[in-house]
């Protein structure tokens, strides 16, 4: 029996993960914490075996969180369950001493194949990161989607429609709770998605990725 304990910030996906997971008989939810501070406060009583934890979190991320991990419960293994799809992240976590990486977009069989592959020590890539590192390997830049085209980007960016479209409402000088409101998502998701912006474009601040966003031609 592999013990889980899942750390992410929103509610509706613990709420779903829990549901599916309890179908799962080799795989045990034996906690649950909203971010880095009690998830290390949560392991310090709970044994577990695998966590699976988002990166974007408050009062503690992923990226502060890891060293800590480490240093205090190194036999514990870490999946990572994120949005962001850049690889300066997914290399960044996987440094770290995480030993998987997982999009929030995969498949709940894909998820649970990653927790029992990571359990056993090994290392765990899905299969749209993996495509789209060694897309960008060969020399190809962003990888295409299902029809074959790169979602209204310019250039190369590899920006997707919902990145494209935030990106124009930043350069409208919205924040990010006024953007989340006009595309009916949550705020913590416009957080996300200007992170993976920023890391496809290497942007250093707003005004330089506006700067550079109009430069290539993806807003006027």
């Amino acid at each position: 029996m592999i013990r889980l304990i899942l750390a992410d910030d929103h509610a509706i996906l613990r709420d779903g993960l829990r549901a599916l997971l309890a179908a799962e008989p080799s795989i045990e939810l034996v906690g649950e914490a909203t971010n880095g501070a009690e998830l290390l406060a949560l392991l310090s009583t709970t044994p577990a075996d695998v966590v699976l934890m988002d990166v974007n979190m408050p009062v503690l991320d992923g990226f502060e969180t890891m060293p800590e991990l480490q240093e205090r419960f190194p036999e514990v293994k870490v999946l990572v369950l994120s949005m962001l799809d850049h690889e300066h992240y997914v290399l960044r976590m996987l440094q770290a001493g995480a030993l998987g990486y997982v999009l929030k977009n995969a498949a709940f069989q894909e998820i649970t194949h990653a927790i029992r592959t990571v359990a056993m020590g090994h290392r765990f890539l899905c299969t749209e990161i993996g495509l789209s590192m060694l897309y960008k390997a060969a020399g190809n830049g962003p990888m295409p989607g299902p029809g074959g085209e790169l979602a209204e980007t310019a250039a190369g960016v590899g920006l997707t429609a919902r990145e494209l479209e935030v990106l124009k409402l930043i350069a409208e000088g919205l924040t990010n709770g006024e953007i989340a409101d006009k595309v009916f998502t949550s705020k913590r998701t416009i957080e996300t998605h200007r992170q993976n912006i920023i890391g496809k474009t290497g942007a250093k601040n707003t005004a330089a990725l506006i700067k550079l966003a109009i430069q290539q031609g993806l807003i006027s």
